[in-house]
């Protein structure tokens, strides 16, 4: 089972289990839940629910396990030729991981696929 979430103006494809990193969450902290309710697209296997534009009493459910966590620094330079004029500035976001540890969707009836059989070559027939 996965569902297609949006978190801010991202959407991101998420299954139990999975981590992600999305924007930072000031008020959240280690262990912390963390719930996402706009649920865009579920499918349980066999069968998918599309929402229009969500799916009403959808939840993704996850918990924090890194709070804050720093991306890598970006440097903006300008430099205009034949002027003396630069301008340096950086920039470095910041982001929060979580953990899915649940998705609710009513009525979305999950279906496990069943495993493929092993290939098993046939002998080739005798031409006599």
């Amino acid at each position: 089972m996965f569902a297609i979430i949006e978190d801010g103006s991202r959407q991101y494809r998420v299954q139990e289990g999975d981590t992600l990193v999305v924007d930072y969450r000031a008020d959240g902290e280690t262990g912390g839940g963390l719930t996402f309710d706009r649920v865009l697209l579920a499918n349980g296997g066999g069968a998918s629910i599309v929402g229009r534009p969500v799916i009403e009493g959808a939840l993704v459910e996850a918990e924090i396990v890194r709070p804050l966590q720093k991306g890598p620094k970006l440097e903006i330079q300008k430099l205009r030729k034949r002027k003396n004029s630069r301008r340096h500035t950086g920039h470095r976001q910041k982001h929060t991981t979580v953990r899915v540890k649940s998705i609710q969707v009513p009525g979305l009836e999950i279906v496990e696929a069943a495993p493929e059989p092993a290939y098993t070559p046939e002998a080739p027939a005798d031409e006599s």
